[in-house]
């Protein structure tokens, strides 16, 4: 698993780099918007409960909608998303989660079916993967949050689907997308790194330590706070390497390489079931299968795994 191009010449995290134009400008312009939704250019994007809508092919690739092909589907236009502009075209988020069987649409029947976009991502494009992780987060934020947190009312779709305002004009409260903040972190002695797993994951699934960012801490602070309360050990020299959006459901991924002196490791087995030191030779002859395997290969982890296997 040696890698052959060096750390800094390879290209961002998958779900990330996306080539598109977000128009934050746009988003307010209420007559461009609706003339975008129904120009034939415009392209849109399903997503039915949580799944991308993935072409059926010889290549894995999202399947994009025009306008035009939409229009069995009821209900599309109030609550399409504007995702931004892609050469030019206008790209919009739609969500199908509505409908019982969508693939039956006279659109869709035949050419694609929704699947977990973590099933298909790395065979995926980047770019084609980055959006289709873009629209899959943003109307995740969508489906919770109907209502304001403030006083209840319903809430509805704001400057192109990047506001949820209240109804209720005495709140009048505008919601924004929230994204949820989680350092990723492999701790190293130099020579050996710390992997773990949780009791849920696939049989023989090992990755790096993660947690969720707590309110009033810093990053680094979060990062050594959750290698103690897993693992036991001090973690210094924690080091920023890239960050990877992660919209399953809502996350984006701050990964780190910190350093830690060898030794044994006390385990919180109500954060994971196990975890222990493995060496460079270890890594690299990983079996892959149900005794041990590496994470996923369009995951933060991985690359943090593979340019530390690289030093």
């Amino acid at each position: 698993m040696k890698a052959d191009v060096h750390p800094s010449h390879r290209p961002g995290n998958f779900y990330s780099g996306v080539d598109l134009n977000r128009a934050d400008y746009l988003r307010r312009d209420g007559s461009w918007l609706s003339a975008a939704l129904t120009d034939e250019t415009a392209r849109f994007i399903p997503v039915w409960r949580g799944c991308s809508l993935i072409e059926t092919g010889v290549k894995t690739r999202g399947l994009w909608l025009r306008g035009a092909e939409i229009q069995d589907l009821p209900g599309y236009a109030e609550e399409a998303v504007f995702l931004g502009q892609h050469g030019g075209t206008a790209l919009f988020a739609l969500d199908l989660s509505g409908l019982e069987t969508p693939e039956n649409a006279l659109t869709i029947k035949g050419r694609g079916a929704f699947q977990d976009l973590r099933a298909v991502g790395p065979l995926l494009a980047r770019q084609d993967g980055a959006i289709l992780a873009y629209a899959r987060g943003l109307l995740h934020w969508h489906k919770r949050h109907r209502f304001c947190g403030l006083c209840g009312s319903a809430t509805g779709l704001s400057q192109g689907g990047h506001v949820r305002a209240c109804s209720n004009s005495a709140c009048g409260a505008n919601h924004f997308p929230r994204t949820d903040p989680a350092v990723i972190m492999l701790i190293h002695d130099g020579d050996r790194c710390v992997l773990g797993r949780q009791k849920t994951w696939p049989e023989g699934m090992h990755s790096t330590l993660a947690g969720f960012v707590e309110p009033g801490e810093s990053l680094e602070e979060a990062v050594a706070r959750e290698v103690y309360e897993e693992v036991g050990i001090a973690a210094t020299e924690v080091t920023y390497h890239s960050s990877q959006p992660w919209p399953f459901p809502s996350s984006i991924m701050l990964g780190f390489h910190a350093q830690a002196r060898h030794g044994p490791l006390t385990i919180d087995t109500h954060e994971i079931g196990a975890a222990r030191w493995y060496t460079r030779q270890e890594l690299r002859t990983s079996p892959e299968d149900e005794t041990f395997r590496l994470p996923r290969r369009d995951s933060i982890a991985w690359r943090l795994i593979e340019d530390w296997l690289a030093l």
